[in-house]
């Protein structure tokens, strides 16, 4: 047998632990041959491959990023993109697919399978945002990285009496910036699921500054201020409808420092929070989904992912994984209020 695995949407701290576990898996438990198609679903598009032995993972667990390239493409956009898959994993007499990505990567392979073609699917994304899996490996090192910064940021801050507002990831959903902002002893945490009112963000800046202390507020890029819209890098879209967002941290920032007189700063931490050596939980995490990724191809269970239920990797339908993002229910939202200011 021989099996394919490809990495799509942005790069996660992870992706070379999961393509680590199915080569050597597949090859040392079931004597299979493993490719790996470059640039997510433009590989198996356009034939870009790359060979996947044991010695081409030997040296990949505690790399950032992903050997086989990444990329937004989505072949349901491109002109005879699904019938190009099936000649190239044809010509490639490839078996099946395993698709490591987040809810675009995981809905393509979806409606491949409903097409079809046999793909297991493996949850990553930063965001921590995927349906039906209680965690995503890299959420544990994106959160570790923004800690970071807000422990370094928060010396800088009471040096110069200043304001900081840290920008971090989050489109749709604050786990990141509710986990780091936790962490990291934030004085204000913004998060999408909740649009925020200015007048309180600058109440609390203003308490904090009256106590002789800089105030640190951490907000997610998809956040925002009530009766407001996001704010957007530019207009553009990607192959899958998504904007750039961008610039919330700046606004906020120049609007602090207007309605209190105090210097103010933001700090976008941007692929800051995607680069770099994987956490040791991301690093089991994603093993263990790669391993059991292998299992279900063994099995012939397609059109499904592997998922995290407890402390269990357990199997749920393509279909439930993207139903619908994962976001911060309010009850958790409530609990860091005691903190804020």
């Amino acid at each position: 047998m021989r099996i394919g695995v490809l990495t799509g949407g942005g790069d996660c701290p992870g992706l070379n632990a999961v393509i680590r576990a199915v080569v050597r898996k597949g090859i040392e438990a079931h004597g299979w041959e493993v490719i790996g198609f470059r640039n997510g679903w433009r590989g198996p598009m356009e034939g870009l491959t790359k060979a996947l032995g044991l010695d081409e993972v030997e040296e990949i667990l505690t790399r950032g990023g992903t050997i086989l390239g990444s990329s937004r493409t989505n072949p349901y956009k491109e002109e005879g993109g699904v019938e190009k898959i099936r000649e190239v994993l044809a010509q490639h007499k490839v078996d099946a697919l395993v698709a490591i990505g987040g809810e675009d990567t995981l809905g393509v392979a979806k409606r491949l399978t409903d097409d079809g073609i046999p793909v297991v699917g493996v949850p990553k994304t930063i965001d921590n945002d995927l349906g039906a899996t209680d965690y995503t490996f890299g959420f544990d090192t994106a959160v570790h990285i923004a800690t970071e910064a807000l422990d370094r940021l928060r010396t800088t801050a009471e040096s110069h009496h200043r304001a900081l507002v840290v920008e971090v990831m989050g489109r749709h959903a604050g786990w990141i910036a509710l986990h780091a902002g936790l962490a990291g002893g934030a004085n204000v945490i913004l998060v999408p699921e909740k649009p925020f009112s200015v007048e309180k963000v600058v109440e609390w800046t203003q308490r904090r500054f009256e106590r002789q202390y800089a105030p640190i507020i951490v907000v997610a890029e998809g956040a925002m201020p009530e009766g407001g819209a996001e704010l957007l890098h530019n207009g553009e879209k990607d192959a899958f409808g998504h904007v750039r967002l961008g610039g919330v941290g700046q606004w906020l920032a120049e609007e602090i420092a207007e309605r209190t007189g105090k210097e103010s700063r933001a700090v976008v931490l941007g692929h800051v929070q995607r680069g770099g050596t994987p956490t040791a939980y991301d690093r089991v995490l994603a093993t263990r989904f790669g391993l059991h990724a292998v299992d279900a191809v063994h099995d012939g269970d397609f059109g499904v992912m592997v998922a995290l239920r407890g402390t269990d990797i357990v199997r749920v339908k393509l279909s439930e994984a993207t139903a619908e993002l994962k976001t911060v229910p309010d009850e958790r939202l409530q609990e860091a209020e005691v903190f804020f200011g």
